[in-house]
């Protein structure tokens, strides 16, 4: 890919740059609690968005995407935002850099990436952080903090792109560190890292390629849920509540609220418990919390589909340690936890069943725990 980058690079702008990179991302458990206050636990992966960039002494920026084999030319003021929809996250996030004061100018830029599209990684996030980074390298003497940088990347979302995200996906990219995963109090923003070595194990995605299309918005839905139950217990988000507290006030509640609610505040113990498990080195548990995580979000939160139960089946079949669904849910991945004497069979079943049943194979996607933002040496 680097290659790829630099002889396209030389071709188009007659020089060369400096490459940066920023990788996408897992959640390891932790799912829906960032709008609830709680707490997530993401890691950087192995795959990543890579791009050389230089400053060309002009006010245009002047990009090419190798993978959409797309070039895209603009300024930097309000008024330049550019019309393709991925040129819209490099310029939001030049625009947001200016916005807190910081320095762009022009510059030429080629990037690429083996974040797969759609599976949930967030390869969006991925791309501001890899962008963001380097402008603050190449323009701002690295003054930028790399929580601004996060920032940055999740307001480039909400101004440019029209995606209200929370802070997670944007702070994995940047502050991921190799054999670490990270838990981030999503109210305090304090994060603390945790050491991912499972010896004996393999962490494993199955894109199910299903994404079902909505009628209504389920996620508002649910956070309307969680807001309605915090609402009636006095809190401001479910982050407080405690089952007890849940349970008092259960008669006074939809059946539908209850539910919601039950599962966030069990998630929120459940990511305390698997924070505890890994400084043990107990895979087993961290895969337990896993299945009892799907078991809620199939269940309570009602955000599985029946392609990604089905997967999660297989996994239990096949003596896999943990597997869930990842994500915002109907469709999209499932991560497993297996041991490796049990993964090629896990595998071979899975993509056999799955075929059977819906006519397609899951993609498989190993995926191995690594640094974030980065200058490539």
């Amino acid at each position: 890919m680097k290659t790829k980058i630099n002889e396209e690079f030389k071709q188009r702008f007659g020089a060369e740059g400096t490459m940066y990179a920023s990788a996408g991302r897992i959640n390891l458990i932790g799912e829906h609690t960032d709008y609830n206050g709680g707490f997530v636990f993401p890691g950087a992966i192995d795959k990543v968005i890579m791009a050389e960039l230089k400053p060309n002494g002009t006010d245009k920026v002047r990009v090419f995407s190798i993978d959409i084999n797309e070039y895209a030319e603009f300024g930097l003021n309000e008024e330049d935002a550019p019309s393709q929809s991925w040129a819209r996250y490099i310029f939001g996030v030049c625009r947001e850099i200016i916005k807190r004061g910081g320095k762009v100018q022009g510059f030429d830029a080629v990037f690429a990436g083996n974040v797969p599209l759609g599976a949930g990684l967030s390869s969006s996030a991925a791309l501001e952080s890899c962008f963001a980074f380097a402008l603050n390298d190449m323009f701002n003497n690295n003054s930028i903090d790399k929580f601004e940088l996060a920032k940055i990347g999740q307001s480039t979302e909400h101004n440019y792109c029209g995606v209200n995200c929370g802070i997670m996906d944007q702070f994995a990219s940047v502050f991921g560190k190799k054999g670490h995963l990270m838990r981030l109090d999503c109210r305090s923003l304090e994060y603390e890292y945790y050491p991912f070595n499972p010896e004996g194990y393999k962490l494993v995605l199955l894109d199910s390629k299903v994404k079902h299309e909505l009628k209504d918005s389920p996620y508002n839905k649910r956070r309307q849920s969680c807001e309605r139950v915090a609402a009636r217990l006095g809190i401001e988000t479910l982050r407080d509540a405690t089952m007890e507290d849940l349970d008092k006030v259960k008669s006074d509640i939809t059946a539908e609220d209850y539910l919601r609610a039950r599962f966030v505040i069990g998630e929120k113990e459940r990511v305390l418990a698997v924070c505890d498990a890994l400084v043990k080195g107990d895979y087993e548990t961290v895969g337990r919390k896993m299945y009892e995580t799907h078991e809620g979000l199939s269940k309570d939160y009602e955000v599985s589909c029946v392609e990604l139960d089905y997967l999660n089946d297989i996994a239990k079949e096949c003596g896999v340690t943990g597997s869930r669904i990842m994500g915002g849910g109907f469709g999209g991945c499932t991560i497993n936890l297996v041991k490796n004497e049990l993964y090629d069979n896990f595998i071979a079943t899975a993509k056999a069943k799955f075929n059977e049943k819906y006519g397609h194979e899951p993609v498989v996607i190993d995926v191995v725990i690594s640094d974030g933002a980065r200058k490539c040496e």
